[in-house]
């Protein structure tokens, strides 16, 4: 029988009456499995199934909040949540707004680093890599949303046990970028591996999103690799071509001479190509002058890299530099090719002068100061012994944490990306010892920055707040390293602490205003708005009818609509340049914008919980049960009730 496609396959099994619906149904979907690429078999997750009865809330625990005397300090954010959860959330606060994910998820090294359904998956574990891969892939799934389309960059580290894995997954999910990875050495001792090689180093996949790349950053030598390295300074290639291809008869249009000074420091023309049948002789220089040719060993006759007439522009612009001569007819000849050119003229290599046969000079110190590294990294503070574990331990004491990175490598990591960017918003949803945190502080600290970075993680071990927590808090406050040395704190830094609470999924009109209210603290964080004015214009704020938030935005919460003519009239009143975030209680989408009519233009309106509900409906699993349609109540509840203009107005 001759093979069929998958189209007629799929004709066949839905012609054929032998079969349920269901079996047709399974096998249809085994017609979707990619044919090439990463398979695995899926595994349910208990917080997925969480998902489709409750929504995640984040709350803050306001008793530990570290808030800086600094106004304009950046509001660190730090969730305890299954991170699943909070990035559910998030994608409601943060959706494409952030500039760069770093992550460190669990290796899967099989000795019990990490748990899957409240049970550690161990090396014997039959489904321990599809556990992996379920995991990480619903994470990266809604991360991907997270990310600013624009420009940013999501850095994954990984080591030998699921790199493959991972590299695989990511070209599936992000089909359309440019990802790199380098390996990182972090232990130059070498963890022992039975009957292996000792493991050195880790790997980091870099997902380039839009138009991310890394920035050009003032590196010490511990960046480049091998005693001879250019990197840093201004590459002059020889002219004459070497290797393959290198020959007269190769390119005959290359075969010319280059008439320069008899003292060998000026160059004086550029000839004609020589025709194929007259040989060099046949060329007579004026006097005061030798002609060059690109003779190989031997007097064998080569080529230049490029021909006349390109060359005389290179000459002009000052991208051609003699050497010294080699023989009656030879001399070291050299030029920028097009990289090296681009950044002469860009202005990354400042010229400060001319030779005298016309080549730029160029501040090399400039070069110096920024430079790209290549994909191996050796660096002595990535040593994550030194710079994890006992800087680690000199903050918040010993054995609290196992394996935390090295300070400086997430560091590095993150400057290559956000050195420009000083309100660069950064996530880590595996945050562990909260590394990620201390190195944004420790960049803002540099340059002045106000880089704001979110932790998620979870509470395993009273790990977020034991460890992750109090590190950053010792960091922010300041502390006493157990050799009694006094570490100043980033004082210009405030870090904000959550926690993922829940409200019921059905759409019932009781569960829509539990949750109205429950996203009062989601807004602040969605616009960094925290301070909370008594007033809004001449009305008091009483909490039971709105809430009115200050900060990087604006932000008013309506709980009772009958107040909106008042909200209106305070609104005319108002001219402080910003516009004004309103959010409704409602039962559904319509947030009351005809009765916002006269001030539409200077507000962005919105109802709530619909926003919510509308801004994750599709990376949640189906529900349990289907909503339900609201029917109107005889009565509501206070929280509903028509507003006594008195109660909050003067």
């Amino acid at each position: 029988m001759a093979k069929l496609s998958k189209h007629e396959l799929r004709e066949a099994i839905l012609g054929d009456n032998s079969l349920s619906d269901d079996v047709k149904g399974q096998l249809l979907d085994l017609l979707k499995t990619p044919t090439f690429g990463l398979v695995w078999e899926e595994k349910t997750e208990d917080v997925i199934e969480r998902l489709r009865d409750e929504l995640p809330i984040l709350k803050e625990v306001k008793e530990r909040a570290i808030i800086s005397e600094d106004k304009a300090a950046p509001n660190h954010v730090l969730i305890e949540a299954d991170n699943l959860e909070a990035l559910v959330a998030l994608t409601y606060t943060h959706a494409g707004k952030f500039d760069a994910i770093y992550i460190d998820p669990p290796y899967n090294s099989g000795a019990t680093d990490w748990k899957y359904n409240n049970d550690y998956v161990d090396r014997d574990d039959s489904y321990r890599h599809s556990k992996w891969l379920c995991m990480i892939e619903h994470r990266l799934k809604i991360a991907k949303r997270l990310l600013n389309p624009e420009n940013s960059i999501l850095v994954v580290t990984i080591d030998e046990k699921e790199y493959l894995h991972l590299g695989c997954l990511l070209e599936q999910l992000f089909p359309n970028t440019h990802m790199q990875m380098v390996s990182s050495v972090i232990n130059t001792a070498g963890a022992t591996r039975e009957s292996e090689f000792a493991r050195t180093d880790e790997y980091l996949y870099f997902v380039y999103i839009g138009e991310a790349k890394p920035q050009p950053l003032v590196l010490g030598k511990e960046w480049q690799i091998g005693k001879n390295s250019n990197q840093g300074h201004i590459t002059w290639d020889s002219l004459r071509r070497a290797g393959s291809g290198n020959k007269r008869s190769d390119s005959p249009g290359c075969f010319y001479p280059i008439i320069v000074s008899e003292d060998g420091t000026q160059i004086v023309s550029v000839g004609e190509a020589l025709p194929a049948h007259l040989k060099l002789d046949s060329v007579i220089p004026p006097e005061g002058t030798k002609a060059i040719w690109p003779l190989l060993d031997h007097g064998i006759e080569g080529r230049w890299q490029t021909t006349p007439e390109n060359l005389r522009e290179l000459i002009k612009k000052g991208f051609v530099k003699l050497g010294k001569f080699s023989g009656e007819h030879t001399m070291a000849i050299s030029y920028l090719k097009r990289g090296e050119q681009q950044k002469v003229e860009s202005g990354f290599y400042e010229v400060v002068g001319h030779r005298p046969d016309g080549s730029v000079i160029v501040n090399d110190d400039i070069a110096d100061a920024a430079t790209i590294p290549g994909t191996q990294w050796n660096i002595p503070l990535h040593n994550a012994k030194q710079h994890g574990t006992i800087l680690l331990n000199s903050i918040i004491g010993k054995d609290k944490f196992s394996f935390p990175k090295s300070l400086y490598a997430v560091h590095d990591t993150l400057r290559f990306f956000v050195a420009n960017n000083k309100s660069a918003k950064i996530l880590d949803f595996f945050a562990g010892s909260g590394t990620t945190m201390h190195a944004t502080m420790m960049l803002n600290q540099e340059d002045g920055g106000h880089r704001q970075c979110f932790l998620v993680t979870n509470n395993e071990s009273n790990i977020c707040e034991e460890v992750t927590y109090e590190r950053n808090k010792r960091v922010i406050q300041g502390y006493t390293t157990p050799k009694g040395e006094q570490v100043a704190g980033l004082t210009g830094n405030s870090l904000r602490y959550y926690k993922v609470e829940h409200t019921p999924r059905k759409h019932t009109h009781e569960n829509k205003m539990l949750l109205a209210q429950a996203m009062t603290e989601m807004l602040q964080i969605k616009w960094n708005a925290y301070d909370e004015p008594e007033r809004f214009g001449s009305l008091r704020v009483k909490p039971k009818y709105m809430r009115y938030f200050s900060g990087d935005e604006d932000v008013l919460i309506i709980y009772v609509p009958e107040i909106i003519p008042y909200i209106v009239k305070e609104i005319k009143a108002m001219d402080n340049g910003k516009k004004l975030h309103v959010y409704v209680a409602a039962d559904g989408n319509y947030a009351y914008s005809e009765e916002f009519g006269e001030v539409i233009k200077r507000i962005e309106l919105a109802s709530i919980p619909s926003a919510y509900y509308n801004a994750i409906k599709s990376i949640l699993p189906a529900p349990t049960e289907e909503k339900g349609e609201y029917v109107p109540r005889e009565e509501d509840e206070e929280l509903l009730a028509h507003a006594d203009k008195h109660d909050f107005q003067d």
